[in-house]
């Protein structure tokens, strides 16, 4: 007998007389029919409570906003499937860089640019959580966890209300990145620190027809 199947074997014998689990009872709500307006309302209250900055557009206006967010900023980092009409109004004196598949920035590149943009996957509105699922518009986790801003494109067709409603719209096995304001830690002395474990400044734009 190999050590696997001795341990396995032992885990077996020790789990013989286990009593059967109970059925896990699965009452919570699943789906909602809440309203867009609403939707967005409580996306809006939630993101503004975790201190992020929330601005309301439409498609068009999106290279208009992302110029005005990112104004003081000398370089941005991108995912290589990003739209790029949406940098288009950037100032000239701001350096666009690209992070794709076999040109990928190195860490100590990263955390040497002034912010990141990228898209997401979807959004729940009742916790107030942008996910990111590593599609070519959003990226891999490191450019949205190192640079100091991060700039969060979020299309209104893609807000749900509660976390069931998400997780069918989710691959769980891609590389899922869960934001809920920038990052921040009460851990010592209950003391909040901003951008202790990813972006210190997080700047949602809502945006409808996209």
């Amino acid at each position: 007998m190999s050590a696997k199947e001795e341990i396995l074997s032992r885990i077996r014998s020790a789990l013989s007389d286990a009593p059967v689990a109970e059925e896990t009872p699965r009452e919570y709500r699943t789906s909602s029919q809440m309203p867009e307006e609403e939707l967005i309302e409580l996306l809006v209250d939630r993101l503004i409570d975790y201190k992020a900055g929330v601005e309301v557009i439409n498609s068009a206006q999106i290279p208009e906003f992302v110029a005005a967010k990112l104004k003081d900023a000398n370089s941005v980092v991108y995912p290589h499937g990003l739209e790029q009409r949406w940098l288009s109004e950037l100032p000239t004196g701001i350096t666009q860089i690209p992070d794709a598949p076999g040109a990928r920035l190195s860490v100590a590149q990263l955390d040497a640019t002034s912010a990141v943009v990228t898209s997401s996957q979807v959004s729940i509105a009742e916790s107030g959580t942008i996910i990111l699922d590593g599609e070519p518009n959003q990226g891999r986790r490191a450019i949205s966890l190192v640079p100091d801003h991060h700039l969060c494109i979020v299309p209104v067709s893609s807000i749900v209300r509660l976390l069931p409603e998400a997780m069918v719209r989710l691959t769980i096995t891609r590389p899922l990145t869960w934001i809920s304001g920038p990052s921040a830690t009460s851990d010592i002395e209950l003391e909040r620190v901003e951008g202790v474990h990813g972006p210190r400044t997080l700047d949602v734009l809502l945006v409808r027809g996209l």
